[in-house]
């Protein structure tokens, strides 16, 4: 018969298998909470027990450790799209306001806007890419 602390570990198994093909950040709390109550398993618990543990826990991982993992892998997304594209000056293909406009770079085109208060930006003209907000380049005349 399979020992308790085995069905932990063999849960955390799966769980870190379907976080490796479906990332959301979620199974990644269920195998971190079936690794400690393996390790309590080991030394104390029955069944119901070590159940209740490994709901305790998978719920306060979700709680308080996948926002940290959140924000962490946020972090390293906005530094790579800041080396790529922050501070770089290409060419306004729209007219670009504070609602429309349009750039292009690396030859993609991408939504533009600027900054209340700014005058608009004709077609043609050499702007630096300031900040983003997801897929809307905020740009400032050069």
């Amino acid at each position: 018969m399979i020992e308790l602390w085995m069905f932990y570990v063999i849960l955390s198994i799966i769980a870190i298998i379907i976080e490796i093909f479906a990332p959301s950040l979620f199974c990644i709390n269920f195998a971190f909470g079936g690794i400690i109550t393996a390790i309590i398993s080991i030394f104390w618990g029955d069944l119901y027990t070590t159940l209740i543990i490994f709901a305790v826990i998978s719920v306060l991982s979700l709680i308080f450790i996948k926002p940290l993992l959140t924000k962490l892998i946020k972090k390293e997304k906005n530094a790579d799209f800041d080396a790529q594209y922050i501070g770089k000056i290409v060419k306004s293909i729209e007219p670009i306001s504070t609602t429309q406009g349009a750039v292009s770079i690396y030859d993609e085109r991408w939504e533009a806007r600027i900054k209340e208060g700014c005058e608009e930006i004709p077609t043609g003209c050499d702007v630096k890419i300031t900040g983003n907000d997801s897929l809307i380049l905020y740009v400032e005349k050069v």
